[in-house]
């Protein structure tokens, strides 16, 4: 039975999308949209009462969280993730927690919160200023490690170049301008064939 994987239009449904291109694993895809009332249905809460994608539906299990989702991938086909107990494996871990911490949910969402979805949320400027400084200032140390190398962790692709490529895009969109090692990084990612075909998928909708 082929995997199932519930959402679109989105920086974090991409991350997903593109992990399973790279692997090459044949898939479902449900196109819907957060917000558009589709993630309240009585169908999609069955699986996730958080009402967001992406969620991936795989026989019996039902995984949410876009980290989670391509390190399982990656683990389960045999690609994207370094080995168990491996120094790469723990450098994998330490660029995960701060690439969903420190750059998506401390300061890019808060700023689509506050000031793209102001209407939901209310606005904040204060937090979104506060927001802005703290990307500034945090997205440095991925700059400085990412400076002449082609990858985030070792020498082969990764779930972190995925996750990594997907927040340097949301940033871009929100009006950051990166530094050079980061646009290359971001630049050279883009040519992946894996990137392509998910991006097209996707962003369909």
């Amino acid at each position: 039975m082929p995997l199932t994987l519930w959402g679109g239009t989105t920086g974090r449904t991409m991350r997903a999308h593109w992990a399973l291109h790279e692997l090459g694993v044949e898939y479902e895809a449900k196109l819907i949209g957060p917000r558009t009332g589709e993630t309240q249905t009585e169908i999609f809460r069955a699986l996730s009462i958080k009402e967001k994608v992406p969620v991936l539906v795989d026989g019996d299990l039902v995984l949410t969280e876009s980290a989670a989702i391509v390190t399982y991938l990656g683990d389960k086909y045999g690609g994207l993730t370094p080995s168990f107990g491996s120094a790469d494996r723990a450098r994998y871990n330490e660029w995960n927690s701060y690439i969903l911490t420190e750059l998506d949910a401390h300061t890019l969402y808060v700023i689509r919160k506050h000031r793209d979805l102001a209407a939901v949320y209310g606005e904040a400027p204060a937090a979104v200023e506060t927001a802005r400084d703290g990307f500034n200032k945090q997205v440095k140390w991925a700059e400085v490690r990412l400076d002449n190398a082609p990858f985030a962790v070792g020498d082969a692709f990764s779930g972190v170049d995925i996750l990594l490529t997907c927040c340097l895009d949301w940033a871009c969109a929100a009006g950051f301008e990166l530094g050079p090692a980061l646009d290359a990084y971001r630049a050279r990612h883009h040519e992946r064939p894996a990137w392509r075909s998910a991006a097209k998928l996707n962003y369909s909708t």
